[in-house]
């Protein structure tokens, strides 16, 4: 069980450091919020798998139910970070692209092709 948590921190640690690495590597907004917010999410959620785990262990070595608790708080915490993570980035990059931050490389802009549609802003 032991080797598992440490996998799981492992791979954790990875997903976030690869995240860091988008934000620096990654040439325009959208692409920096696409890279770190799948990995940072990713991420996150394998560290929290090893607290689950480490909760887990420590419940069946002692016998205490105060790691159910824990548990519950970490799987609660997760469904949030899954709700919350992609919304904000969706988000940023609505605002962006509303500011006039367009895309580098896109081939396809469907969010100005629909502004353009509705007679509205477009940047």
């Amino acid at each position: 069980m032991t080797v598992l948590i440490v996998l799981f921190l492992v791979v954790g640690v990875l997903f976030n450091v690869l995240g860091t690495v988008a934000l620096y590597r990654f040439p325009d907004v959208f692409t920096r919020l696409h890279g770190a917010t799948k990995c940072t999410t990713f991420g996150s959620i394998f560290t929290s798998g090893a607290v689950i785990l480490y909760g887990v262990q420590k419940m069946l070595a002692t016998g205490d139910g105060r790691f159910i608790t824990l548990m519950v708080h970490v799987a609660i915490a997760i469904l949030a970070l899954l709700i919350t993570n992609p919304t904000g980035a969706h988000a940023i990059a609505r605002a962006a692209h509303r500011s006039g931050v367009l895309p580098k490389m896109a081939v396809i802009d469907r969010l100005a092709e629909d502004e353009k549609k509705k007679g509205g802003v477009s940047a």
